[in-house]
């Protein structure tokens, strides 16, 4: 097997096993911040065990772990909504809402990097509407309000992605990852008492969601992120995304196969879906040319763009 066909292979794998986070917010009981803040804290406890981590943290200025700080904010906020979607709808809704974060990220990126703004992106944006008409039209009402927490969720992924894309190569990946995901902890640590909740803020799991707990965070975040770092310096950037932006249709096929979530849901939803992503790989052909090398930030929707 050749180097690229390995990479496809491998990202592919990382892209099912982030489609598998979303399966595993739903089967995990804790609330939506409780879940957030074991995940977080468990993957930067098992990123502070690797030396790598802190020679990289060791060259950090303040000022590049300040800015990094900020970004994990928003990626505590981003998988905040991301699993309150989640539970306030269901699995399928909240990876149709992260299917829009393409869009969100072709409009708020000219802005965070500076450049001015690409027509192509803009009709992105304009050629998901009908999507996003037919998703709200297909699923119950009392799960709308679930897709205008994913539909936000969907935005801070575009918000940190744009971010980290401009960051991204003044530290270590490992290191970044650390800083922003223990800031993200740090964060919702902070605020958690300032909300309204029932009970501890902090809900210890039990042993069945402890196990779903670390699948999520070592077999769902640090294995897929270690691997693709692997496999982007075999693949091009327009390769990359279009295997990416799978992950929202094998957490959908995961969801019908392990959660039976098609009976909640009806043909308009589907018809919504395939709209919608029929314009998110439309975009990666019509930019082809303009992309450049690869970057650990182009990876992932829901959860990999977190970990660059």
């Amino acid at each position: 097997m050749t180097p690229h066909a390995r990479a496809q292979w491998q990202i592919h794998f990382c892209v099912v096993l982030w489609g598998f986070t979303a399966i595993l917010g739903r089967a995990i009981t804790l609330p939506a911040i409780s879940l957030v803040w074991w995940r977080m804290l468990m993957v930067t406890t098992a990123l502070l065990l690797a030396p790598r981590v802190w020679r990289g943290l060791r060259t950090l200025t303040p000022r590049l772990a300040a800015i990094y700080a900020g970004i994990g904010v928003v990626v505590a906020l981003h998988w905040l909504t991301f699993y309150g979607a989640i539970k306030l709808a269901n699995a399928s809704v909240a990876a149709t809402c992260i299917a829009l974060a393409p869009v969100f990220l072709a409009l708020v990126e000219p802005w965070i990097a500076r450049r001015p703004f690409d027509v192509r992106e803009l009709l992105l944006g304009v050629a998901v509407v009908p999507g996003v008409a037919l998703v709200v039209g297909g699923v119950p009402v009392s799960m709308r309000i679930g897709i205008a927490v994913g539909v936000v969720s969907a935005l801070f992924v575009a918000c940190f992605g744009a971010l980290n894309k401009r960051m991204v190569e003044h530290a270590d990946p490992l290191t970044v990852t650390c800083v922003e995901l223990g800031s993200g902890a740090l964060f919702l640590t902070l605020i958690t008492p300032w909300l309204p909740h029932a009970g501890a803020a902090f809900v210890v799991p039990g042993a069945h969601d402890a196990i779903l707990l670390l699948t999520l965070a070592l077999a769902c975040t640090l294995l897929p992120f270690a691997l693709s770092l692997v496999a982007l310096r075999h693949l091009s950037a327009f390769n990359a995304q279009l295997a990416v932006n799978l992950e929202p249709v094998y957490a959908i096929v995961l969801a019908i196969l392990l959660l039976g979530e098609q009976r909640q849901l009806d043909g308009w939803f589907y018809l919504g879906v395939v709209v919608i992503l029929g314009a998110v790989f439309v975009h990666p052909l019509l930019t082809r040319r303009t992309m450049g090398a690869p970057q650990p930030e182009i990876l992932g929707t829901a959860e990999s763009k977190a970990l660059d």
